[in-house]
């Protein structure tokens, strides 16, 4: 009896842009991809923080370059795409929540979410299949969603109605680039203790009502999402297009 091999965690070779990199679950991801032996290109609007961050990866001697982007800049997000080596494994994790009651929700505020959270992601998800279909790679795309993406939530309008329709983005670009050799998949977090879930976890109201539908009973860490991102951007997940990823302690089990 011959044994299957295990696929392959491992992305040596592979090179990997990452949005929204330098905090909360994107700094995450491109750790976990740069450790996992990628090359990371690591997006961000301010070069102070991406200075940071490029301090920290030289520490342990992972491959690392800075890009200040804004990437709502459709035309400049475009433009930087096209002037890079096509990315095997793209990770957007750039997102923006203005939280509040529907009636209350100013137009603006509606505006600026969707345009990061949705608008944002559908172009870079264009710019960067584009380039992988032009040079015949197989890539991965993985955006950063959300459980709200597939329940709804207090206060959460806006931010809900920009990840149901990013979750229905990504199913149609699937099907589009599946034959092309792209995949493309949202990760779905439950509440995550980064600087931005700090606002909502100080809110005692909140988060008891977090902790009591997270089954796991506990909010979750960025090492809780590492791992998944690793699965998504290697071979081990290469049958997978069009689906979300829950990691949400079992929230969206009910």
């Amino acid at each position: 009896m011959q044994l299957p091999q295990t696929p392959t965690f491992q992305l040596d070779g592979k090179r990997a842009l990452i949005t929204g990199a330098t905090s909360g679950i994107g700094l995450g991801a491109a750790t976990a991809l740069a450790r996992a032996g990628a090359h990371v290109t690591c997006v961000a609007r301010r070069q102070g923080p991406l200075d940071a961050l490029g301090a920290a990866m030289a520490g342990e001697n992972l491959a690392f370059a800075p890009l200040a982007l804004d990437i709502t800049d459709i035309e400049a997000t475009r433009a930087a795409l096209a002037a890079a080596q096509a990315f095997d494994i793209v990770v957007n994790s750039a997102g923006m929540a203005r939280h509040g009651p529907a009636l209350d929700t100013d137009p603006a505020d509606f505006d600026a979410v969707m345009s990061v959270n949705l608008r944002a992601a559908y172009f870079l998800s264009t710019a960067a299949a584009g380039r992988m279909i032009e040079t015949g790679l197989r890539g991965s795309i993985i955006h950063v969603s959300s459980q709200m993406g597939h329940v709804g939530g207090v206060d959460r309008g806006v931010y809900c109605a920009s990840k149901h329709a990013l979750e229905g983005m990504v199913k149609s670009m699937a099907i589009e680039w599946g034959p092309k050799g792209v995949r493309i998949n949202t990760l779905c977090p439950t509440f995550i203790r980064t600087p931005l879930g700090e606002q909502t976890l100080a809110d005692p109201a909140r988060r008891a009502w977090i902790e009591d539908k997270i089954k796991l009973g506990r909010v979750g860490e960025i090492e809780d999402v590492m791992g998944a991102v690793v699965y998504l951007a290697s071979e081990a997940s290469a049958l997978v297009t069009g689906t979300a990823l829950m990691v949400d302690g079992g929230w969206t089990a009910d």
